[in-house]
């Protein structure tokens, strides 16, 4: 790392800079990209259900000019035609988010976000062309692997620019505008859903290419990531985008202190992390033993398991195929605007994280959340299973388990949907963050693909169909059980450190004894970067050579 002069300190209150407004509006612009990956998510669940879609790609003969409630529910794709349509998509991410992690180290962060955004207009583009199953599949994989660059690396982008004390926040409101992405798609897919012409299709799956256009060309106005700079040894270019991002003057003593933190942590990392060529940094991120709770190893599983948990918690099962399932009931008048209610639940109930996930921690929220998704679920399966019967038959029933069903979104939305993503962003070291990254949102993203694939069958009525219906929810109950378990014994609480006091964190407590840890040094002051190396209180000027 290039020499550069830089204001150290050992007071680990003054590690951070102060912040402006401005500069909190520029961190939380990041969080726009969360839209065109909840709309991508959430517009294919309607769009499967829409009677003209059903008869294109079916081949169905006959389609009335005014379809009735029970004409439009005859109207059904077969089970692998839902299960690969949806799947597709993630599978395109999951490889798109390790890549991602690559083009991350190598370009920027920003680049690579920009860059995703352009491979996902090439998809969209195909799957608003498309006339039968091929190329819409192929658009959707396309798209896949755009959304898997985003998706990975804005996670990344928007915790390393983010100021500690609101980082949680911030990082949540990407979940957030995932459920605003994901209420504009059940908006579109209602206000089309009958037209007896492509548009009715078309229109959703072109839309996605606005959200694609206004993330990409607002990043060409925001800066890169300094610790992407300082991983790179450029301190100069680190120095002026964190002048940028906190709104601080040139030559401020507060930016000189946040970057000798910065600096001084990635010596730190850098000398006990084995470094080496493209493979050799790969398995960085199973190095360590599992005993050691700091160990690489156990912070890429705890972010590769994290992200498969979240998607345990059966949350997409609903959005993916609830329109679908809401059909199969029989006993609704119009699945799209239940769906349309389930997810107004997602987008009211997600701003409230924004304060608890700073409040109470992420481990807190994380154990509490899956507790309450435990209760729902069982309730509304139990209430589906009532006097031995399935519930389908039963409106005040179904109504009963809709409620519940929003109840169980309100504690997803709050907890476990922002937080899984919130603690990805904090737990890796910064020589392998990006790469930690990009295996924990790929995680998310195979998961995504494999309930994408088995859930049709799960609740399909065809014979060859599991035919669960309402009884799948003891399936999500059951795995949002080991979702508690699995917070309780193994989920740090990173709340109000920074990215270089999490580290120090992960090094001294467990999981359980974490919320207890209070910051004692500094690494810059730890590595030798005040005068004459102590830990004395005033500020020095030393220059920062690598040891």
């Amino acid at each position: 790392m290039a020499s550069h002069n830089l204001v150290a300190t050992a007071d680990v209150n003054r590690i951070e800079a102060p912040v402006t407004v401005k500069a909190y509006l520029m961190c939380a612009f990041a969080s726009f990209g969360g839209i065109f990956f909840g709309y991508d998510s959430g517009y294919i669940s309607g769009v499967m259900g829409m009677p003209y879609f059903i008869h294109l790609y079916e081949g169905f003969p006959y389609l009335p000019a005014n379809p009735t409630t029970a004409q439009s529910n005859a109207f059904t794709l077969p089970d692998w035609k839902k299960s690969l349509i949806t799947s597709i998509l993630s599978a395109g991410t999951f490889f798109g988010a390790l890549f991602a992690g690559d083009l991350a180290d190598w370009f920027g962060r920003r680049t690579t976000i920009i860059a995703g955004c352009f491979i996902f207009i090439v998809g969209v583009i195909l799957q608003t062309a498309s006339h039968g199953l091929g190329l819409l599949v192929a658009g959707r994989l396309i798209a896949g692997f755009g959304v898997g660059f985003v998706s990975a690396i804005i996670i990344l982008y928007m915790s390393e620019i983010a100021p500690k004390k609101v980082r949680g926040a911030l990082v949540s409101g990407y979940q957030f505008c995932i459920t605003i992405g994901i209420l504009l798609a059940s908006c579109v897919d209602y206000g089309t859903q009958n037209k007896l012409t492509t548009a009715s299709y078309r229109i959703p799956i072109a839309l996605q290419m606005l959200w694609a256009l206004i993330l990409g060309t607002g990043l060409f106005l925001l800066p890169e990531s300094p610790r992407y700079y300082v991983k790179k040894g450029n301190l100069e270019k680190a120095t002026h985008v964190l002048t940028r991002l906190r709104g601080e003057p040139e030559g401020s003593e507060y930016i000189q202190q946040e970057l000798a933190e910065i600096v001084a942590n990635h010596e730190y990392e850098m000398s006990v992390i084995p470094q080496g060529g493209y493979f050799s940094t790969w398995a960085s991120c199973f190095t360590g033993g599992f005993s050691n709770p700091s160990s690489n190893i156990r912070r890429t599983l705890l972010g590769i398991s994290l992200q498969m948990m979240q998607q345990w918690t059966g949350i997409n099962f609903i959005f993916y195929f609830g329109t679908t399932f809401f059909q199969e009931l029989k006993t609704i008048k119009n699945p799209f605007l239940i769906s349309l209610v389930t997810t107004l639940v997602n987008v009211c109930s997600t701003p409230i994280s924004f304060y608890i996930i700073e409040k109470f921690g992420r481990r807190s929220i994380l154990i509490w959340g899956a507790l309450g998704m435990v209760v729902c679920e069982f309730i509304v399966a139990i209430v589906g299973v009532t006097k031995g019967r399935l519930v389908e038959n039963d409106p005040s029933a179904v109504r009963a388990q809709i409620a519940f069903i929003c109840f169980y979104i309100f504690f997803f939305a709050t907890t476990w949907g922002p937080a899984a993503w919130v603690v990805i962003g904090e737990i890796f070291p910064l020589p392998i963050r990006s790469r930690g990254v990009a295996l924990s949102t790929a995680s998310n993203w195979f998961w995504n693909c494999i309930i994408a694939v088995i859930t049709p069958y799960m609740v399909g009525t065809e014979k060859r169909d599991a035919n669960l219906g309402s009884r799948v929810f003891f399936v999500w109950g059951s795995l949002c059980a080991l979702c508690f378990v699995y917070a309780y014994l193994l989920i740090p609480e990173t709340k109000g450190l920074s990215l270089e006091q999490v580290d120090r964190m992960l090094e001294e407590t467990t999981p359980r004894t974490s919320a207890k840890w209070v910051p004692h040094s500094t690494f810059a002051a730890d590595m030798g970067m005040t005068d004459k190396g102590t830990l004395a209180p005033e500020v020095v000027e030393k220059p920062c050579i690598n040891p």
